[in-house]
């Protein structure tokens, strides 16, 4: 999981926004569109970083097809100490 979140917020483009939308999900569970509006991102933007975030493993979808709403995994939790490490250094 360290590896992944390395590469999730240093390694690549959008790091930043990841970072934003983790944060967001910290506070309370959301759909892509609360996400959107509540981080004056572009939905499909938005939606890029979820599909990317749920692919390692970061966040999870609920069970519903229309208005997903997304959680912070298990996994991610576990994680947390580097979670908040690797965002120290971020600029």
């Amino acid at each position: 999981m360290e590896k992944a979140l390395w590469y999730l917020f240093v390694g690549t483009q959008g790091g930043q926004n990841r970072v934003r939308i983790v944060r967001a999900l910290d506070e309370r569970p959301r759909n892509a569109n609360k996400l959107a509006d509540a981080l004056d991102l572009d939905y499909n933007t938005v939606r890029h970083h979820l599909d990317m975030l749920v692919e390692h493993d970061v966040v999870e979808p609920g069970d519903t097809d229309y208005g997903t709403m997304y959680f912070l995994t298990d996994r991610f939790e576990h994680a947390r100490d580097t979670f908040e490490e690797i965002t120290e250094h971020l600029d």
